[in-house]
């Protein structure tokens, strides 16, 4: 028996989805045939049983991150569809390459067909429209309408996953198509006609125009969040950075290491307000969806800004725009590139403008500004009064004790900057943080990147940093048992603050002056006393295999911390609660 089921996984491998991650139902019986009957075959891509939808999805984020290589997820109809999620927003804000496959209800219903309907739920569950559930976040939909071109409509699905703006793209087919039987084929074009689309650099004027701006500027700045996708991109900027001496690059994302905290252009993470932005003379945004909050933080008029994006109209943001001279859809690395060709030819006009300023002044003042910024964070990065600790001085400690190889995951919303300012990452793809604002993606994700890691054969260290309200949006029941059953050792840090910390920022932007400004948790609703056993839950759901640990003194913390360390070297998965003081 060959069918489209089989068409269908022979078309992901070929394209090279290595891992299905995988929550199956009634509308499955022709892939579990066909993952039954493949199994042995060395071609045939990785299942990962998740009892999650949301975790499936996480898996395959976090993976497609490390690796850019697209990875799927099968789940199960219209409620497989929607248990995705909040999962598909981040793959689509984070610009993840997912490829999501669901069932649709059998479209007969007595007997026609092989597959035709067979069971109570397939009437509940035969909807309208079921693409319309996750459209709008996705690059691409389709139905797979008949076997004899499955392998087509995947390949454009990913082609689609996998070209900038990268994002989630959804397939759909009824049990009917799934069941029929096919002649094994080949596709008319190659595997080598469906590679991604390729975006060019700046246009020549273009690029010369920015190249004379940074030259001549007295404060330039870089304003980043995606563009440490490109693992190349840092030794770029970096190499950018050394040429214009005044130079500093703000990352307004957090998404991805985009400049190494060691180099004294870095200004680290800040979303939305910094005051490099109004003192700026020059801009450029690069690979950015948010570079400022104009209510916040903004350019001053006088500023020259160029924005270089590979999607700078943000096509699906109904509300985006930003002061900006010239925009420009291009490659980032290719538009840095340009940019230091143009300082390395000794007769362009900004190599001449480049010459006539004084470079060891400005590389002495940025050195004194990043010495400065350092000092500050050390200074505010110690235990606190009482024997506690805040998350400065947590994240502080975990530097140390964490492998120099650590791969960050890092979702903990309104303390990303804090952990950013003291584990300061220098490699590219060492750290990684949720793309979006759907709250749980990291319990996932750091399994998907270990599973990467391992893939690939890098074999680092994972250290996940969650928030105590987003570790249980994660499905942690989900996460743990995933992790146990396919030896995922991971390191989990929950940030116990005591309930939710971004509602109460949140209200103090829109009333600071308001009824609720000086109430507390549990009169504005946010708190979680008494708190839940949050290391205790993994424990349960790893049968005895995950490893629970609780610290509150200041004085444990780097004991309990570098016991966490060697269990996960050891093999085993940790999770850590710290109880912390919000705000350091």
């Amino acid at each position: 028996m060959y069918t489209t089921s089989f068409a269908f996984f022979e078309a992901i491998a070929d394209a090279g989805v290595s891992h299905c991650f995988v929550n199956l139902g009634s509308d499955h019986p022709s892939i579990i045939e066909a993952m039954v009957q493949r199994r042995s075959d060395p071609r045939f891509p990785r299942i990962i049983t998740c009892p999650s939808e949301m975790v499936a999805m996480s898996m395959a984020d976090g993976y497609a991150r490390l690796t850019g290589k697209a990875q799927c997820v099968i789940v199960h109809v219209d409620v497989g569809t929607q248990a995705l999620g909040v999962a598909v927003h981040n793959a689509s804000s984070g610009r993840a390459p997912v490829l999501i496959f669901a069932g649709l209800s059998p479209f007969t219903q007595e007997g026609e067909l092989r597959g035709s309907r067979s069971e109570f739920i397939h009437w509940l569950q035969d909807v309208p429209d079921q693409r319309a559930i996750v459209a709008q976040y996705c690059r691409y939909t389709n139905e797979i309408r008949t076997g004899v071109n499955v392998k087509q409509i995947v390949n454009r699905a990913l082609q689609f996953a996998t070209s900038q703006p990268q994002g989630p793209v959804y397939l759909c087919a009824a049990r009917e198509v799934l069941e029929a039987e096919l002649e094994p084929y080949e596709m008319s074009l190659g595997q080598r006609y469906w590679s991604p689309i390729e975006l060019g650099g700046l246009p020549p004027k273009g690029a010369q125009q920015i190249a004379e701006a940074l030259a001549g500027a007295s404060r330039p700045l870089l304003v980043t969040g995606y563009s440490g996708r490109n693992h190349d991109i840092p030794k770029a900027l970096v190499e950018l950075a050394d040429t214009i001496k005044a130079l500093r690059v703000l990352d307004t994302a957090g998404s991805d290491m985009c400049l190494p905290a060691d180099h004294p252009a870095w200004l680290g993470v800040r979303q939305g307000a910094d005051s490099s932005i109004p003192d700026a003379d020059v801009i450029v945004v690069l690979d950015c969806d948010v570079p400022w909050i104009p209510t916040l933080c903004k350019p001053s008029p006088n500023a020259k800004v160029f924005h270089i994006d590979v999607d700078p109209l943000k096509q699906r943001m109904p509300l985006f725009y930003i002061q900006s001279d010239a925009r420009y859809q291009a490659d980032p690395l290719l538009a840095v590139q340009q940019i230091l060709n143009l300082f390395s030819s000794p007769g362009s006009e900004a190599a001449r403008i480049l010459r006539s300023q004084d470079l060891a002044a400005a590389e002495a003042s940025r050195q004194a500004s990043y010495a400065a910024r350092i000092e500050g964070i050390e200074k505010a990065a110690g235990p606190l009064p009482e024997g506690r600790f805040g998350v400065a001085h947590l994240s502080k400690l975990l530097r140390s004790a964490c492998p120099e190889d650590t791969i960050w995951v890092v979702e903990a919303v309104t303390n990303t900057g804090f952990i950013h300012d003291n584990v300061r990452p220098t490699r590219p793809g060492s750290w990684i943080n949720c793309g979006g604002g759907g709250l749980g993606w990291s319990g996932g994700a750091a399994l998907g990147i270990k599973l990467a890691a391992e893939a690939e054969g890098r074999h680092q260290f994972v250290c996940q940093i969650v928030g105590d309200g987003t570790y249980l949006f994660s499905v942690p029941g989900s996460v743990y048992w995933i992790a146990h059953r396919y030896n995922i050792p991971v390191m989990t840090v929950v940030l116990n603050n005591n309930g939710w910390n971004a509602p109460r920022k949140s209200y103090m932007l829109v009333h600071p002056q308001g009824a609720a400004a000086k109430a507390s948790n549990e009169e504005m609703h946010i708190s979680f006393a008494p708190p839940p056993d949050y290391a205790g839950i993994a424990a349960a759901a790893g049968a005895g295999d995950v490893h629970a640990l609780r610290v509150e003194e200041a004085g444990q913390l780097e004991a309990v911390l570098k016991d966490a360390v060697a269990k996960v070297q050891a093999g085993s998965t940790t999770v850590v609660d710290c109880r912390i003081v919000p705000g350091f």
